[in-house]
């Protein structure tokens, strides 16, 4: 069979690919971003590496969120990977609460391009925005690492059949 043979296959529905992707396990991110635009931040679950050369990051974010402009503008942000014990954190910024008590709520501090790094994250990547594709509703941004910083006293927290759960090291088992 060719690939001009190949049968028409149905369009995957929403809702089913929305359950689907519940099967996959993901770390829990806040990203973060401060500059010119303002300062936002949201929860992804959308965040992979791309490569190690130059140290790649993406991130998907929807271009109908509020904070969608903001990050745009600002062209940098930091990708904070959650650890265990900050589910009610990673609720605070996946919802509508105003930014200023999104962020009060934690402790923030800054590496080179100046967006929020959060205090007893697993692991923060602190990157410039060097590319943007858009797919569907969403944008990708392809993110260039400038500097990190690991925590490696915590647990991870990954999302996984819409509920949190906490990773243990390998170390601690």
């Amino acid at each position: 069979m060719s690939v001009h043979e190949l049968p028409v296959l149905p369009l995957v529905e929403r809702d089913a690919f929305r359950n689907a992707m519940a099967c996959l396990g993901a770390a829990v991110n806040i990203i973060t971003t401060d500059g010119p635009a303002g300062r936002a931040g949201f929860t992804a679950s959308a965040v992979c590496s791309v490569t190690d050369t130059p140290p790649t990051l993406l991130v998907c974010l929807n271009r109908s969120a509020s904070v969608w402009p903001i990050f745009r503008d600002n062209g940098y942000l930091c990708v904070n990977t959650l650890a265990a014990g900050h589910e009610a954190l990673s609720t605070l910024f996946g919802g509508k609460t105003p930014m200023g008590e999104r962020f009060a709520a934690a402790e923030w501090h800054t590496l080179a391009s100046g967006s929020p790094l959060l205090e007893g994250a697993l692991v923060s990547f602190d990157c410039k925005v060097a590319q943007v594709v858009s797919v569907g509703t969403h944008d990708i941004l392809f993110c260039e690492v400038q500097a990190l910083v690991r925590n490696d006293e915590t647990h991870g927290l990954a999302w996984f059949d819409r509920g949190y759960h906490h990773l243990l090291r390998q170390d601690a088992r």
